[in-house]
Order: C-alpha cells, then sequence, then structure tokens
C-alpha cells in the first residue's frame, strides 16, 4: 500500500513538474515580438525576415531545436551565396541542409501550390526577383496527396502574392502552402535559395 501510494505522488509530481515547466516555456505576444526585433536569433545573418513570417511559430520552433536554426543562419553569414553554384549543400546532416537553384521564373499557371510536414522552408533570392503565393492549407484543395518519400503535396486555389527580392528571407512552415518563382515580369533569371530546416511537432 506504502509503495503505491509512493508510485502516486510521483507520478504526480512528474505532471506537475511537465506541466510547470511547458507554462514556463511558453511565451506572450509581448514576449515574441521583442524577442522577434531584437533579431538576435538571426546571429548577424545579412538578410531581413519578411512580413508574413509567422512569428509565434518561429520562436516555437527556435525554442524546441535552436541549434538548427543558429546552423541555418550561421550559412547564410558565412557564405557568399553569390559565389555558390547550384546544388546542395551540408549544414546539419538531414536535420538542416541549403539547396540552390537557377532557373528562369515561372507563368502563375506553371507555378504549383505546395506544402511540407517534415521540414520548414527559409526561401530567399539571390540574384533576380519573383512573387511568391502564400495562404494556409485549409483554403486550397489538393491536386497531389502527401508523398512522405518527397515531404511534399500540391494543391489548387488562389492566395495572396508577395514581391521576393535579395535581402529578404521568408518562412513556411507546416500548414503554410506556398506557390514560389512567379514571375514579375517575364521569366527572367532568378537564383534561389532554400534551406530545409527539420520540423518538430
Amino acid at each position: 500500500m506504502k509503495k503505491a501510494f509512493l508510485v502516486i505522488i510521483t507520478t504526480a509530481l512528474m505532471f506537475t513538474s511537465s506541466h510547470i515547466n511547458a507554462q514556463q516555456t511558453a511565451l506572450t505576444d509581448k514576449q515574441i515580438n521583442a524577442w522577434f526585433a531584437k533579431k538576435d536569433w538571426l546571429g548577424g545573418a545579412p538578410l531581413q525576415p519578411h512580413k508574413t513570417i509567422n512569428k509565434a511559430e518561429l520562436a516555437r520552433q527556435y525554442q524546441l531545436n535552436q541549434s538548427y536554426w543558429d546552423k541555418a543562419f550561421a550559412f547564410l553569414k558565412n557564405n557568399d551565396l553569390e559565389k555558390l553554384g547550384a546544388g546542395r549543400y551540408a549544414i546539419d546532416g538531414d536535420n538542416v541542409y541549403a539547396m540552390i537553384t537557377e532557373a528562369p521564373t515561372k507563368n502563375l499557371d506553371d507555378a504549383k501550390w505546395e506544402s511540407h510536414h517534415d521540414y520548414i522552408d527559409l526561401q530567399a533570392v539571390i540574384s533576380g526577383e519573383e512573387k511568391i503565393g502564400m495562404t494556409p492549407v485549409s483554403k486550397l484543395t489538393v491536386t497531389m496527396p502527401y508523398d512522405a518519400s518527397k515531404d511534399l503535396a500540391n494543391y489548387s486555389g488562389d492566395g495572396k502574392l508577395y514581391d521576393a527580392f535579395p535581402g529578404t528571407f521568408f518562412l513556411f512552415f507546416p500548414g503554410e502552402a506556398h506557390r514560389p518563382g512567379i514571375t514579375t515580369n517575364g521569366n527572367k533569371p532568378d537564383k534561389k535559395l532554400v534551406i530545409k530546416i527539420r520540423y518538430t511537432e
């Protein structure tokens, strides 16, 4: 009986402790905005975050896996992206890696809505310009169901378009569909960086 009582007390204390820790790590909107505005999390990377970034989700992911983000922003800080050729660049195994592409922008009808489940996309134009569409997945119609081998689903529907120029980066979290690579005025060359950062539920 005494042993059973101790087990119950220990379990209760563990639950209470984890609940308190969860509360302690939760940030208020005011704290999130102050943290985001200070930009220490950028680690000196010379790019500016786009206004569409989900600050609360960024703060949550940064808390859960700070090393992933620190390594991603260190890559941005320590490399001259203009001089890097197209290809894949290792940052932290399969947890964080970069891909650089060089291709003409596409007409709107040729650009597909997409989303991911396992990775967050950090997207930045290195040279050239494009428009990027963004909208919640819930507002779109699935045209290709999620393929785990590609970490990709495609959709049709409408969303808002944003101008993407060098010096600014976008973040797309799971649940946020994006439609990159859209022409602004003619299908001009566009050098683009995508850093894939593993997502944590």
